[in-house]
């Protein structure tokens, strides 16, 4: 008679992943994002990717008077992403965040369109900081991408 089946360390990993994929995270799940550190006042975006309505998308996270902010890196205006360098969204003032496409921008507290050629505002994402951590919350429509 057999004895139960060993699984290797890659057969383990494997499962695991399988089992996080499959997986829907409720409304307001925290996900590890950065250190708090990694976020400057007016800097460069910390990127992520996530799942928002079915599409797989950039999203950064920004900091702005303090606070951590992050959307979903898609001008309203034509759907594409905003950033003209690498993680770079902010004007040279720090305070707009600018879309370098068609020059769309937007008020990086609350992502409300302050003028160009925007449909409205970005769509923001729950954020939260605490010990050194930032992390952004799920919801219905926004969730990790999968593995």
């Amino acid at each position: 008679m057999a004895g139960p089946q060993r699984l290797s360390g890659d057969r383990l990993a494997d499962i695991a992943i399988s089992t996080i994929s499959a997986m829907s995270f409720p409304p307001g799940e925290p996900i590890a994002l950065c250190a708090s550190a990694e976020l400057v006042e007016g800097g460069l975006a910390v990127p992520f990717d996530v799942v928002h309505a079915g599409q797989t998308c950039r999203a950064f996270a920004v900091r702005y008077q303090g606070v951590p902010h992050a959307y979903l890196n898609r001008c309203t205006h034509v759907a594409m992403e905003m950033d003209y360098q690498p993680n770079r969204f902010f004007d040279d003032t720090g305070h707009w965040l600018l879309c370098a496409t068609h020059g769309a921008a937007y008020q990086p507290a609350t992502g409300a369109c302050a003028g160009g050629p925007c449909r409205g505002g970005l769509v923001k994402i729950a954020i939260s900081e605490e010990l050194g951590v930032v992390r952004w919350h799920t919801d219905r429509q926004l969730q990790p991408v999968e593995f």
